[in-house]
């Protein structure tokens, strides 16, 4: 196989991308010229092993009833094993399509319309629409801002959880906005306090394959037996292999009652057959993809070197939060002295990018902007030659 090309331009262009295709439509534009780094999706071909493996399932040209075989399962125990040092059981797993419907299942099993949902602010947007959405209250245990990066206030999450004592925790681990990773002794606290009031921890881990050479990735489940009845840790290749929409995702479910329930809920909705091409793709990810990963985790993480020191010297006014994993750039631009709706118009107008705002994030997002840097490094240029705009 010949090596990766990450800095090949591939023109996605009319292949349905949301990311290039909708972005007119999402910011109400007829057409547009802007660089699209707004939807966390990455522009580089997926691995040439899981391009073979589609195409040998595509040509038996055959796809009935699917369902998970042995192959499936044991790639992606092993893939932990070898990746992460995680010991996982067939038992553990239930798949939907995608993480976030089966967030938006829990919440449905596991509360009560009208109770809380805890989340740690800024949030994932998406984590505020399944709350809100399935008529639950969203939490926010705001992050506190350190000198280089975010810690978990669990003064304040202790305030929340004796007040409301909400069902439910949404944890994102590696952190979607901020890149933070949450470390053995930071989970092992929520789980303290998530046990002292009754509150289970759903951990979406989407990111976890994603670290950078000075971060470390540790699961909820890594913490130990003890804590297996109160916890579930959702996962998925589709950040970490490009495979977002060959949607297929496991969520880890030690406790045979929850996992029990929740299997039930999946055949309530007639969730119970899995695309054949979504399992072979996984499957051709989690056997042949160490060495491919590994190459993007060092192109990310030159990326990311690169786009902070061209960022510190274009754009001073602007500071890049460090991160440990994602290929998210978390930007605070507060010192542009712009308000939310002033930064976009100014992105859009005079930087000519598409980046996702703040407020997007909730209150602890506004004057900030997240931006991807899983392109290659040529896109990163001209996002630095918009942002240079900014200060002009």
């Amino acid at each position: 196989m010949k090596p990766p090309d990450f800095n090949q331009i591939i023109d996605r262009h009319n292949t349905g991308s949301v990311k290039w295709d909708f972005l007119g439509r999402d910011l109400h534009l007829d057409k547009t010229d802007l660089l699209p780094m707004w939807v966390s999706d990455f522009d580089f071909q997926c691995q040439e092993e899981i391009q073979q493996a589609l195409h040998t399932r595509v040509d038996h040209g055959i796809f009935g009833y699917s369902e998970r075989n042995d192959h499936y399962y044991q790639a992606a125990i092993d893939w932990f094993s070898r990746r992460h040092k995680l010991t996982l059981y067939r038992d553990w797993f239930t798949s939907i399509e995608g993480v976030i419907p089966g967030l938006a299942l829990l919440i449905q099993m596991l509360s009560k319309p009208g109770e809380g949902v805890v989340v740690q602010g800024p949030y994932y947007a998406s984590f505020a629409k399944i709350i809100t959405m399935n008529d639950r209250v969203m939490i926010e245990n705001p992050l506190l801002e350190s000198l280089q990066s975010y810690e978990i206030d669990y003064d304040h999450l202790e305030q929340m959880l004796e007040q409301h004592r909400p069902p439910l925790l949404l944890l994102c681990n590696p952190h979607n906005p901020t890149g933070r990773c949450w470390n053995h002794d930071e989970l092992l606290q929520i789980l303290i306090l998530c046990k002292r009031y009754g509150t289970t921890v759903i951990s979406d881990e989407i990111w976890a394959d994603l670290i950078l050479p000075w971060g470390k990735f540790t699961s909820i489940l890594h913490l130990g037996n003890e804590w297996h009845n109160n916890i579930i840790a959702a996962t998925s290749t589709s950040k970490t292999f490009g495979l977002s929409s060959l949607r297929i995702s496991n969520f880890l479910i030690p406790n045979p009652e929850l996992r029990r329930a929740f299997i039930e809920r999946l055949n309530a909705h007639g969730l119970d057959v899995f695309n054949a091409l979504s399992m072979t793709a996984a499957t051709a990810a989690y056997q042949h993809g160490d060495v491919w990963l590994d190459e993007l985790q060092h192109y990310m993480a030159e990326n990311r070197c690169w786009f902070e020191q061209a960022l510190t010297s274009a754009v001073p006014l602007c500071r890049m939060i460090k991160a440990e994993g994602t290929y998210l750039a978390w930007l605070d631009c507060r010192g542009l002295g712009l308000d939310d709706d002033a930064l976009q118009l100014a992105l859009l107008q005079k930087a000519k990018i598409a980046a996702s705002i703040g407020r997007n994030f909730g209150d602890r997002g506004k004057g900030f902007i997240r931006i991807n840097l899983g392109c290659p490094r040529e896109y990163l240029k001209k996002a630095i030659t918009g942002l240079a705009q900014l200060t002009l």
